[in-house]
């Protein structure tokens, strides 16, 4: 008699037992499937104003976890609800919520870097970013010549081109040709005018004569050392007013440099071209890094009026125009 109520407590107990355990089956198969195979894959921007609640949920309208609830339950009880950094990031429904959560928590952003090199000039940041896939070139380059820009930013010249600050920046996903220019030239503002705005007022020269000589010894020089030198070259040139004949400036604007011209470059008319004009460039003709802006600021004291690329990436520096020709002789013919 006493056998029959226990085994319907025991049914009645496993039934329970069960009830509670599926819940809980369910919730952890959730945190550790991906819903499914990864073709859907979207860019989310967390601005950082949104509830865990809402991430949860327009997590769920991308097709990207299942539940809402369940999502914003599995934060929770991880204490990491209010963890998670602002910024784009690239998910999939080939992910786990798991996984999901453990990237925005630890803030894995998405990124298209960008690199600018020390010394690329307007032109050729253009072609690395059409390469890329990144941004239009020629919008890039409308950019840096737009006047009105120029005018507010106070820069003289048609072009930004010295004021973009060489250096990585992650293009996001809504960010266009005006967003990046205004990022390169406000790095250049945070970098530069902090470091040597006091210098540059002590040299006798303006910001944009100094950027236009570091960017021609930036394509002019190839190992560090040299840049003092190279700059002594132009300013001993300078105030002897002589052109300063570099190779670089008679090339601007028509391809990028690459140690050598021909004779149809050095007689091509152009306003940036040393070869016939005198004294500096209107502007600079790439973007130069801090060598070879402490270089423009601070050259060698040197009697070198002349130097010529050897084959192995240095110079040979000449004071007088005889030993000049010999070099060239030497080293070029």
């Amino acid at each position: 008699m006493m056998l029959l109520p226990l085994l319907k407590n025991r049914r009645v107990f496993l039934i329970l037992f069960l009830l509670l355990l599926l819940p809980v089956l369910r919730f952890t198969l959730f945190i550790r499937t991906a819903p499914g195979s990864g073709k859907c894959s979207v860019i989310f921007n967390f601005k950082g104003a949104s509830t865990f609640r809402k991430i949860a949920q327009e997590l769920a309208d991308k097709q990207v976890i299942a539940s809402p609830l369940l999502f914003t339950l599995y934060g929770r009880l991880r204490g990491e609800d209010g963890k998670v950094k602002a910024g784009y990031y690239q998910l999939s429904d080939g992910m786990s919520p798991r996984e999901i959560l453990r990237k925005l928590v630890a803030g894995e952003i998405y990124l298209r870097p960008f690199v600018l090199p020390e010394g690329y000039s307007t032109f050729q940041a253009a072609e690395l970013l059409e390469r890329q896939g990144l941004l239009d070139g020629k919008r890039f380059l409308a950019r840096c010549g737009d006047r009105e820009l120029l005018r507010k930013l106070g820069i003289p010249g048609e072009s930004l081109e010295g004021y973009l600050d060489p250096g990585t920046y992650n293009v996001e996903p809504d960010m266009d040709e005006n967003g990046l220019v205004s990022a390169m030239v406000g790095q250049f503002t945070l970098h530069r005018l902090s470091r040597y705005e006091a210098r540059v007022r002590g040299s006798g020269k303006s910001w944009h004569q100094l950027l236009t000589l570091a960017s021609m010894i930036d394509k002019e020089a190839v190992i560090s050392a040299e840049r003092p030198v190279i700059a002594s070259v132009f300013y001993n040139r300078l105030a002897k007013g002589m052109r300063l004949q570099s190779d670089p400036t008679a090339v601007y604007g028509v391809r990028a440099f690459a140690g050598k011209v021909t004779r149809s470059d050095i007689l091509r008319p152009s306003p940036h071209n040393t070869y016939l004009i005198k004294g500096l460039p209107p502007g600079p003709i790439g973007n130069p890094g801090d060598q070879a802006l402490e270089a423009a600021l601070n050259p060698a004291r040197t009697p070198y009026l002349y130097f010529v690329a050897k084959q192995d990436g240095t110079h040979h520096f000449s004071a007088t125009l005889e030993e000049h020709n010999r070099a060239v002789v030497r080293y070029l013919k």
